[in-house]
């Protein structure tokens, strides 16, 4: 029965006449960038067939008698020609003389069990495929924080789920000769823990805080990864935080805005007195200095404070009897601005 040729000189990008030091710093290299533990969702899957790949090359070509047997089928073998075992080449016989174990042979082609036979790797294997020390992958989480706690800076207690090492199987991905069901060969398993972590005073949105070595645990004794954090604010029901300025809004009664007024007004370190000018509309900003945002070069932003007309719902028929008194008095000034404009333009 045919099997498809696998090149592991080619898996491995070294030479034919590559030395055991030249195909072990390629094999570390390659298990770097394809460790499963390094990727995620479908990138995982590819990886991790990428990763048995690389290890089944490793497996031969750093063993001296497997290499050996594997180079005397001679060079008219490339990658993706079939390989016919019972064609006897160089005289050397394929088939394996002993007793094999199907489990044995999980993860590894059909190529290299056509060829070997028996159990891939034996204790070789247990320790080659994963004896590249590996920094764990780092990790990406979001934190949410209020308003306050952004401002003033605070402790927080969150709970992470990250990957560590499999308990089953010690990380090696193998037990009982057979890839691990805990971790699916993967040596790592989803684990939560608890951490503390230190906001700064005046994260904004979407800033980033790095907590070094609280990432993914490392495979073979390497060490963790980092543990990225990413900032999001929840909403404030009084105040928006727009750059280094913060916005909130005042509302005002008709004869505050008009007559003017001295009012209370709410900031990040508590309640000040805003003078409200005469003639102040809808929609007039007035600002606070330096009651903003905590800025990078460490001042600070300014308050805006944004003014809203309240328009009574109901209104009393004192309050009737003035807004109509108001009505009059325009109507009234009104009537005589015209009649100027008509005594004025009629004379010579």
């Amino acid at each position: 029965m045919a099997v498809k040729f696998q090149d592991y000189y080619e898996i491995l990008g070294v030479s034919r006449d590559a030395d055991e030091k030249k195909i072990k710093a390629a094999y570390r290299k390659l298990a770097r960038k394809w460790h499963p533990d390094l990727h995620s969702g479908k990138d995982k899957e590819a990886a991790e067939e990428k990763f048995k790949s690389i290890n089944e090359a490793y497996e031969v070509l750093s063993d001296s008698e497997k290499r050996g047997k594997y180079d005397r089928l001679g060079a008219n073998w490339r990658m993706g020609d079939n390989f016919d075992p019972t064609s006897g080449m160089d005289g050397v016989n394929y088939y394996s003389t002993g007793n094999i174990n199907p489990e044995d042979l999980q993860g590894f082609s059909d190529f290299f069990s056509t060829l070997f036979g028996g159990r891939p790797g034996g204790a070789h294997r247990s320790s080659s495929f994963h004896d590249v020390p590996l920094r764990g992958q780092d990790v990406e989480s979001q934190i949410e924080l209020s308003l306050e706690e952004a401002y003033q800076g605070v402790t927080k207690t969150f709970t992470l789920s990250s990957n560590a090492i499999c308990p089953e199987c010690r990380g090696q991905g193998i037990v009982d000769r057979g890839f691990c069901r805990s971790c699916g060969g993967t040596g790592s398993v989803r684990q939560p823990r608890t951490l503390e972590v230190k906001i700064p005073v005046g994260v904004y949105e979407g800033s980033r805080i790095r907590l070094k070595a609280q990432g993914g645990e490392g495979v073979s004794g390497g060490p963790r990864g980092d543990l990225h954090l990413k900032v999001h604010l929840l909403p404030h029901p009084v105040f928006q935080v727009k750059g280094n300025d913060v916005e909130n809004s005042v509302v005002l009664h008709p004869e505050q805005a008009v007559l003017g007024d001295r009012v209370t007004i709410p900031t990040l370190d508590g309640p000040v007195h805003l003078t409200i000018p005469p003639h102040s509309h809808s929609g007039k900003r007035l600002r606070l200095k330096g009651k903003g945002w905590p800025a990078r070069d460490g001042g600070r932003g300014d308050q805006y404070v944004i003014i809203k007309l309240d328009l009574p719902h109901t209104i009393s028929e004192e309050e009737q009897e003035l807004y109509r008194r108001i009505q009059e008095i325009r109507r009234t000034r009104h009537s005589k601005a015209q009649s100027g404009k008509h005594e004025g333009g009629g004379q010579q």
